[in-house]
């Protein structure tokens, strides 16, 4: 049987004073999400793209909650995810997540991670 695709989203949870990432978390998704998901996935992207929401805090607050909640399923909390992104990075580390759910889609430091963690 095939091997499920996967996606990882790394938490950084201590910084040196020169910016150096001390202590940081990978995350891995569960082995399975249904299907259901991708319908979510849909339609938070179709809704980010009409822009039907008030504003670009209530799109990424939609986003930690769907990537906690039904991606990852609360292996880690709301606050664990806001503080553990880096500003610069933090929508477009949301936006591949749900970009994995909806397309499959893996960057290239997921696939790097996945295959060291096979070895």
């Amino acid at each position: 049987m095939a091997t499920l695709k996967r996606n990882v989203i790394e938490l950084i949870k201590e910084v040196s004073e020169e910016g150096e990432v001390i202590k940081s978390e990978k995350y891995l998704t569960p082995a399975f999400i249904p299907l259901k998901v991708v319908y979510q996935a849909m339609d938070l992207t179709a809704e980010m793209q009409k822009s039907s929401f008030k504003n670009e805090r209530e799109m990424v607050d939609r986003f930690i909650d769907f990537i906690v909640h039904d991606i990852y399923k609360d292996k880690f909390t709301r606050e664990e995810l806001i503080d553990g992104l880096h500003a610069p990075e933090a929508v477009e580390t949301l936006q591949n997540q749900i970009l994995f759910v909806a397309q499959g889609y893996q960057t290239d430091e997921t696939k790097k991670f996945l295959s060291e963690k096979k070895n």
